[in-house]
């Protein structure tokens, strides 16, 4: 399939995405849906998560979870994403089409139960202008409702290479009692076994990336 041309942005709240869309029956889509769940938000073309899935079939200690889901409110990437994956054979790996900052809550609710254990969040549309910042995926709701659903012990990666945007999804990770960090403010490396692909743009620049791992603490 030849490379898709999207809109580099997408307004999350425009009136086409209000809607939550229908969610998968999981049974179908992962070979085993009882395994743990990598949620990766704002996935883009997908090749992390793709990595990550093709890195647990042969290696299966290396990435803390079975299944992958990637979600992305550009529907043309989530089409050729499936695709790959289809002509990879990766039964743990699924692209969703959908707009985190509307349907999440749903999404999670439909998940089997207890088997997110990772979410992780890479790069997200800055939104530089103050009056577009409402657009930013890592709103309070969004915090609230990963709260609810990941288990104790279960961990939010956050990275930007725009020190303010990571800094505002840190706090409001960190208002939210439910969350508490692990190691320093910002780790100096990456602890995932993949980088995505702006993550190594970034640092091949010599520009550097702010990173956190926060975990979700018993109530």
């Amino acid at each position: 399939m030849a490379a898709v041309r999207v809109r580099q942005h997408v307004n999350p709240l425009s009136q086409r995405y209000q809607q939550p869309l229908a969610l998968p029956d999981w049974s179908t889509v992962f070979a085993d849906p009882t395994r743990p769940l990598w949620l990766d938000i704002g996935c883009g073309r997908g090749y992390f998560v793709e990595q990550m899935a093709q890195l647990e079939r042969d290696a299966p200690t290396a990435t803390r979870c079975g299944n992958f889901l990637g979600v992305e409110i550009r529907e043309p990437l989530v089409e050729q994403a499936n695709h790959r994956r289809d002509a990879l054979h990766l039964t743990n790996l699924h692209y969703l089409f959908y707009n985190a900052n509307v349907g999440l809550r749903a999404l999670l609710d439909s998940l089997p139960l207890g088997t997110l254990q990772t979410v992780s969040i890479q790069f997200p549309d800055p939104w530089f202008k103050k009056r577009h910042q409402k657009r930013r995926v890592v709103q309070p709701e969004l915090v609230a409702d990963l709260a609810a659903t990941l288990p104790p012990g279960g961990e939010v990666f956050l990275q930007s290479d725009i020190e303010a945007v990571a800094q505002e999804m840190y706090d409001r990770f960190l208002a939210h009692p439910a969350f508490v960090r692990q190691g320093p403010l910002w780790l100096p490396d990456n602890p995932l076994p993949v980088m995505t692909e702006r993550e190594r743009s970034t640092l091949a620049r010599g520009a550097p990336v702010y990173r956190v791992l926060l975990k979700r603490q018993p109530d």
